[in-house]
């Protein structure tokens, strides 16, 4: 891909960048109107973290990865080094899980009433979610960076995409953390902190990647961080949202999360 740098077409795709990053940041505020624990709000909450997680990765991340690879490989060869990247980063953040003991390990999902007032573990989860989100975003701002280097008619709908996308990631992110320490602040950092992922991944994109970067690099990575997300929304957020007692609310929770994820993509 033939990219012509200038200092004026750098800084514009940092600051579109960071515009689609800090969207995270209005998802967060939710968090400041929130006054009370609630465990069926924070039930829906995880499970429509579990729903934005998992609708993203399949429809979305996977698809386009695919796309990306049926156009340098076969389909056969295509759809082997997809799987062999979605499954790459589930076996890695499963290797995280079992090498870390139980008891501190954050995938380990424990009720609030288990773990005392300050729900360190709950505090734990939102990190860890926080974290994966986090992940996400960091191949996302090297997508919205170099997409920008390319043409606004390219990265205008992308970065309006991702600000859509980031607002249920900064909900999804506060809520466990403001219920886990009853700290707004903290619960809005968290959130923000998500966020700046974007612009690190551009700089990062911008100063690594950029010289060397192919979109086959980048579909496997989708795919990769595609399969990490599944398996933290499987293996913690939708035991932890059921943990509460709340099945239906779970439920409408994951399915609120997929439906957020859908409209934001069709109104795009």
């Amino acid at each position: 891909m033939e990219i012509t740098l200038t200092f004026e077409s750098i800084l514009l795709a940092l600051g579109l960048t960071l515009v689609a990053g800090m969207s995270t940041a209005i998802g967060g505020l939710l968090a400041f109107f929130k006054t009370a624990a609630n465990t069926r709000f924070l039930s829906g909450a995880l499970g429509l973290s579990a729903g934005v997680m998992i609708y993203v990765a399949f429809m979305e991340m996977i698809p386009e990865s695919l796309e990306v690879l049926k156009g340098e490989y076969t389909d056969t060869l295509a759809n082997i080094y997809m799987l062999i990247a979605f499954f790459g980063g589930m076996g890695l953040i499963a290797l995280i899980d079992f090498l870390i003991p139980e008891d501190e390990n954050p995938h380990e999902f424990h009720r609030v009433e288990k773990v005392g007032a300050k729900s360190e573990k709950l505090k734990r989860t939102g990190f860890m979610l926080a974290l994966a989100i986090g992940i996400h975003n960091f191949p996302e701002g090297m997508a919205t960076f170099i997409s920008a280097l390319d043409g606004m008619d390219v990265a205008i709908p992308i970065v309006i995409a991702i600000a859509i996308h980031n607002i249920p990631e900064g909900i999804a992110v506060s809520v466990p953390i403001y219920h886990a320490t009853g700290n707004r602040r903290k619960a809005l950092a968290y959130s923000i902190w998500t966020g700046l992922a974007e612009p690190l991944g551009a700089l990062f994109g911008m100063a690594f990647l950029l010289p060397f970067w192919t979109p086959v690099v980048s579909a496997l990575l989708l795919a990769a961080v595609a399969g990490i997300m599944v398996f933290i929304s499987l293996d913690e957020l939708l035991p932890g949202a059921e943990e509460y007692g709340h099945h239906h609310f779970s439920i409408g929770g994951v399915i609120l999360g997929m439906m957020v994820m859908a409209v934001s993509l069709l109104v795009i």
